[in-house]
């Protein structure tokens, strides 16, 4: 979790302090935030007050307690940015929905700091409940909870911080997100999601062979959310644990933003009695999940460290 304590000053004055970076003290002003400013962690606080444009009418002391992994692909940025956001909206009683933070929380990430980031991140931060995934339609943000009890199957699932730590803004991520756009437009479409597994084949042709490979894993994996979403209420964990492992095998071969170490964490785990597991996050780093049966954790957990 992260946490944001937050008060209004009298003053126009921005001062930012976090537990994690004793003896650090960021000071600015309302009337100096600036998309086109360099700095440092403190982008995303002030991206999200810069965000809230003038319904913020005061200064602001902010301390931070941020206890979600750093550069570890759990969104420990998303979990700033709407800590923040929620703290704004009560504090200034700006009464924005959960998915208007959501979208404003996306726009300060990808117009202050300058990160090209989708709207997964935010939305589950600020509307995944305990004890479901969410199942988030980025189109209009709508949702649904679907149950995701592991306990009462005596299952566990564990998170794999390989510390091979991402860097999103070498443009990986930017390039991927390119070779979609250009093949969605190329197939006459808003985007992937509107293409079929059966219509993407039979349009091969239209595509280079790079835009084709990125386009198979996107418009599959989607189909195996759809299909992930109908076992988990089935509680048919043994499937979801497959399609767990075909995600990471797309990531790693269609997609390419895999990486040794995250592929020896996937593969270590499946040799180690896991029902499956995938890369998580943006990839090139970060972490992987494997879903286990309790007994067989610990044994798994030694093998993979």
């Amino acid at each position: 979790r992260t946490y944001a304590a937050i008060n209004r000053r009298g003053d126009r004055k921005i001062r930012i302090a976090s537990l994690q970076r004793p003896g650090q003290l960021f000071e600015t002003s309302l009337d100096e935030l600036s998309p086109d400013k360099s700095g440092d962690w403190e982008r995303y606080i002030l991206g999200v007050i810069w965000a809230f444009g003038d319904r913020i009418t005061t200064g602001l002391d902010i301390l931070v307690d941020g206890r979600v992994a750093l550069g570890a692909g759990l969104s420990s940025s998303a979990a700033l940015e709407c800590s923040i956001a929620i703290a704004l909206n009560q504090l200034f009683a700006a009464e924005l929905s959960l998915p208007d933070l959501a979208r404003l929380a996306q726009r300060s990430e990808n117009e202050y700091v300058g990160m090209p980031c989708g709207i997964m991140d935010q939305s589950v931060s600020l509307m995944a409940q305990a004890g479901s995934a969410l199942l988030l339609d980025c189109r209009d943000l709508s949702t649904e909870q679907i149950p995701f009890d592991l306990a009462s199957s005596g299952l566990e699932l564990l998170i794999i911080d390989t510390r091979a730590h991402h860097a999103l803004v070498d443009g990986g991520y930017a390039e991927r997100r390119a070779s979609c756009e250009s093949a969605a437009a190329k197939l006459g479409i808003n985007a992937l999601r509107d293409c079929s597994v059966s219509q993407l084949e039979s349009s091969r042709g239209k595509l280079t062979e790079l835009e084709y490979m990125r386009a198979e894993h996107v418009v599959n994996d989607i189909a195996r959310v759809h299909q992930c979403v109908e076992h988990l209420k089935l509680a048919d964990f043994k499937s979801v644990g497959e399609i767990l492992t075909q995600s990471h095998a797309s990531l790693r071969d269609l997609f390419e933003i895999s990486c040794p170490e995250l592929d020896l964490a996937v593969s270590t785990a499946l040799a180690n009695k896991s029902l499956g597991g995938r890369m998580i996050g943006g990839g090139f780093g970060g972490s992987a999940i494997a879903l286990f049966n309790v007994r067989d954790i610990e044994p798994a957990k030694v093998a993979i460290a």
